[in-house]
């Protein structure tokens, strides 16, 4: 723990850490405010997401991989409405005993992420908190005016597609935490790592942005799982949709720990955590979007098709329907 008086204060805070890593919208962090610069033509999008320690991360996490889900899962919903990174701000609440290496090593990981995924730090505020560790991270992205790809434009006959594997943060989060069940012990090493990592780690679907917006007709991220974040999609367009649970796309470890334990197929298509993309789109921009996503290595599936019945859907697994009490992680 270190004493406060051998921490910087504030602004020397800012300065050491925090400044380096700004974009040109920080105007070197000595400001109120930053700036963004649309150009012409282009509209803003707008994202914001809370971590706070013991919810969303383990707290003797790694601080870099607390930094990059932090920023990663704001990418993510800018992937999924077509949006280019612009820029974010950060609202980081220190606890006590907070120390500098675990700040620089948490700027290091921030920088890192913001590089890959081309959206520079244009401001924040860092407070102190007797509570645990939060963070509040807010996007902003831009979009040709008019081309922003919502929740609410899923027709009857479009297909429903899935980017990635599903279920791999669910079941990294139980491979990763410090309860571990009995299944994962029946996992190779380079199972356990792999899942850990999809759950610390989350990959942007940054890539597919330009393809979702000339092609898809509503797009959101996985976050709170599949099964439940479908269901806000289908209840934001009004529409129903029949899923064929055997076309959802599991990575190999997480088939090893279905085998391992076959409930864990439910906690795969519900636990959240994937940041993958599910899209619909009209079955007539299929090839063009399968085109796009090939050419940037990103796999797509079809999982269904959505159909006429407001909020009605058919799950069928190995050709039996199938039920969910719960659909996804809630906070309340």
């Amino acid at each position: 723990m270190a004493a406060a008086s051998d921490r910087p204060g504030e602004f020397e805070l800012i300065a050491r850490h925090f400044a380096p890593i700004a974009g040109a919208g920080g105007l070197g962090l000595v400001d109120d405010a930053g700036l963004l610069r649309p150009a012409r033509g282009y509209e803003i999008v707008v994202t914001t997401d809370a971590l706070v320690a013991g919810v969303h991360f383990f707290p003797d996490d790694p601080p870099a991989s607390i930094a990059r889900k932090a920023l990663a899962v704001n990418l993510s919903d800018l992937a999924a409405k077509g949006a280019r990174p612009d820029g974010f701000v950060l609202t980081l609440a220190l606890p006590q005993g907070w120390t500098e290496s675990w700040l620089a090593d948490f700027a290091a990981g921030l920088s890192r992420i913001a590089g890959e995924g081309g959206c520079p730090l244009i401001g924040g505020d860092t407070v102190s908190t007797p509570g645990p560790l939060t963070l509040s991270i807010t996007a902003f992205g831009s979009v040709p005016a008019g081309r922003m790809v919502p929740r609410s434009g899923a027709k009857p006959g479009d297909l429903v597609l899935v980017s990635g594997t599903i279920g791999d943060g669910a079941l990294g989060l139980k491979a990763h935490g410090p309860a571990r069940p009995a299944w994962v012990a029946q996992l190779g090493a380079a199972e356990r790592d792999f899942l850990a990592d999809r759950y610390l780690h989350p990959q942007p679907r940054l890539a597919l942005a330009e393809a979702l917006q000339r092609h898809a007709s509503a797009a959101m991220d996985v976050s709170d799982g599949l099964i439940g974040d479908l269901a806000k999609l289908l209840k934001a367009s009004g529409v129903g949709a029949d899923i064929e649970l055997d076309a959802v796309p599991l990575s190999p470890a997480a088939r090893a720990a279905v085998m391992a334990d076959p409930a864990l197929a439910e906690l795969a298509w519900t636990g959240g955590d994937d940041y993958e993309i599910l899209c619909t789109m009209p079955e007539r921009e299929y090839s063009a979007l399968m085109a796009g996503a090939g050419e940037i290595s990103v796999p797509l599936t079809q999982i269904g098709r959505i159909t006429a019945e407001a909020g009605v859907v058919h799950y069928r697994e190995k050709g039996r329907v199938r039920e969910f009490a719960h659909g996804s992680f809630s906070h309340f």
